[in-house]
């Protein structure tokens, strides 16, 4: 199985233009936050003046009361700007959670459009830790390294301008180390960006080990291969704990050097400096200015490494998400398609030369197939593994990419219908089945939480599992554990087509849903749903031949096709495949 989610190449796109698609929406708060970093960097930049000015109206004449004036302006001032700078913190980290708050629901909504061929080719665990870590990443692109790139920028803006206009030479010769910043930048930029992907790829597939071992706990102690799953698990750690280590001596060689590259710069003002005073060619109170403009440059000089990581994570994270927001679901409604209301459904199936072939196969796993479902009437399919009977199950609901013409429901083309109505009007039990870790009456009314007792009951009664619940001694409110682990087999599949019940769709496919239960419950169970002056059309695909045998019609297929329809007593009359199955079964059941 392969978990990597490339990007393909028809649907390249600039990480600016997407960087500035999630701040849209939060845009005033973007503009809060800018704003006061400007004002912020515009009073940091007027301090060093007011300060300069103090020191050289000290060495001419000396007020008290003046100097407490220029104190509290400057006190005054410095307060400002810690409040401000405060706003612009809560401002801009404030839009960093709303765009991690908005991807995650913007990822949890396109995954549940995605048909579930998707989810076949790829580990949850990697899907998992995009949703989490990569959007953590993103979430730090948009804050912090939004925050110290807009700092750095107006910082040097304004600084830069006002140091020229004190003493040109000192200025250039205090940043004249600053190209070599840049330089050793771009020179590591690249070993930071291919180490941080490594970092993600290490730990999607972390993820997925956990997400797996942790659903297969009960295989692993069954087959007793606990040490072979922590040598997996301490393998993969290890690479984990191989690529951050790679990559935090990358970044400890590279922000020591940033930060002590841009101290020099204060080291190379205090030596030309010093000669500059004693000549006369700057006051006392130019050079101080000076010094405080070098240091308000040297913090976010040395931050640049920082911002830099930051960035390369939220770049590779940008294409590890939009690598599943990018994908278009291969099943949706078409634009024209036509809305079919649950009370206007009789529940008439057609299938008209359907063909369907799985990608990457060399033969179709349907061909040819063609039936008429009249209302109300109970189909049993059987037929030998790998036939295409849950082939055929799955593409009903359209959880299959079909052609159109080929299934029609009350005589409209499935593809022409809107996808939820169609599927609202289909209750589809597959062969796995799945129980959220939730109480047995959750489960039930999934599809109706608002349900009532009574009726929740009722559908279990149906389901020949209402005696069992009681006997549990917290009955419906019992929890269930991770995928149903609490319930047998059987429990579990009963308990599913309650939850199908409930719903009351006109079609009920049951795809080997009931292959846990013994003959006679399940023979219990069709007759209950096949009874009745409602009754629903239903399709049972089954292994159970006696449980077949009370449908009003049994399709037998093999290969694909459809090879013979009739009652139990016609296709045991004549010979075919149905004759050879049911000999088959009553062995199987005698040497039982």
């Amino acid at each position: 199985m392969d978990g990597s989610l490339e990007l393909p190449q028809a649907r390249k796109y600039s990480r600016f233009q997407k960087l500035i698609q999630y701040l849209r929406p939060h845009w005033i708060r973007v503009g809060i936050g800018v704003f006061t970093l400007l004002a912020v960097n515009g009073i940091g930049t007027y301090l060093p003046l007011a300060i300069s000015q103090v020191i050289d109206e000290l060495q001419t004449q000396f007020q008290l009361s003046q100097l407490w004036q220029e104190v509290g302006l400057i006190v005054g001032l410095a307060t400002l700007m810690l409040l401000m700078r405060m706003v612009s913190r809560i401002a801009i980290f404030g839009v960093g959670r709303q765009v991690e708050f908005d991807l995650k629901q913007q990822i949890f909504d396109h995954v549940l459009r995605l048909e579930p061929a998707y989810f076949a080719t790829r580990t949850i665990g990697d899907l998992i830790n995009r949703a989490t870590s990569d959007v953590d990443n993103i979430r730090r692109l948009v804050g912090f390294a939004l925050l110290s790139f807009v700092n750095t920028l107006f910082a040097y803006m304004l600084t830069l301008p006002i140091m020229f206009g004190i003493d040109l030479e000192l200025s250039l010769a205090a940043i004249a180390v600053y190209p070599f910043i840049f330089l050793l930048v771009n020179r590591f930029s690249k070993r930071l960006k291919a180490q941080q992907v490594a970092v993600q790829e290490c730990l999607s597939r972390l993820s997925d080990l956990i997400q797996e071992d942790m659903s297969g706990i009960s295989l692993i102690k069954i087959y007793s291969q606990e040490q072979n799953e922590q040598q997996a698990f301490v393998h993969l750690n290890q690479k984990l704990l191989d690529a951050n280590l790679r990559l935090a001596k990358t970044r400890n060689i590279l922000f020591p050097i940033l930060g002590g590259i841009a101290s020099l710069s204060l080291l190379v003002l205090i030596w030309f400096g010093g000669r500059a005073i004693a000549s006369g060619a700057i006051t006392v109170g130019g050079f101080v200015a000076l010094i405080l403009y070098v240091e308000r440059l040297i913090f976010p000089t040395a931050l640049l490494g920082f911002t830099i990581t930051a960035y390369q994570r939220g770049e590779v994270s940008i294409d590890r998400i939009e690598a599943i927001l990018t994908v278009q679901p291969a099943i949706d409604s078409e634009p024209d398609a036509i809305a079919l209301p649950l009370a206007n459904v009789k529940g008439e199936l057609q299938a008209r030369h359907l063909t369907f072939t799985y990608p990457g196969a060399d033969r179709p796993a349907l061909k040819d197939v063609s039936f008429t479902l009249e209302p109300g009437k109970t189909v049993a399919i059987v037929g030998p593994v790998g036939s295409g009977k849950s082939t055929l199950a799955n593409a009903i609901p359209r959880l299959l990419d079909i052609q159109s013409g080929q299934l029609f429901l009350d005589g409209r083309d499935i593809t022409q219908v809107q996808l939820r109505d169609l599927r609202a009007a289909i209750a589809y039990v597959p062969q796995d089945s799945f129980l959220f870790s939730t109480t047995i009456k959750n489960n039930i009314r999934y599809g109706k939480p608002n349900l009532e007792q009574f009726e929740i009951e009722q559908a279990a009664k149906q389901s020949q599992v209402h005696s069992e619940i009681l006997n549990f001694p917290q009955t419906y409110k019992t929890l269930v554990g991770e995928r149903g682990i609490t319930l047998s087999g059987g429990q579990r599949q009963r308990t599913a087509l309650a939850r199908a019940l409930v719903v009351d769709a006109p079609i009920l496919i049951l795809d080997d849903a009931l292959a846990s239960v013994d003959n006679q419950t399940a023979t219990e169970i069709l007759k209950n749903l096949t009874e009745g002056t409602q009754r629903k059309t239903v399709l049972f695909i089954t292994h159970q031949l006696s449980a077949a045998a009370i449908a009003d019609r049994i399709w037998v297929m093999d290969k694909g096709e459809i090879v013979q329809v009739g009652t139990h007593e016609d296709l045991l009359a004549r010979a075919g495949l149905y004759q050879t199955l049911w000999k088959q079964y009553q062995l199987e059941k005698n040497l039982g």
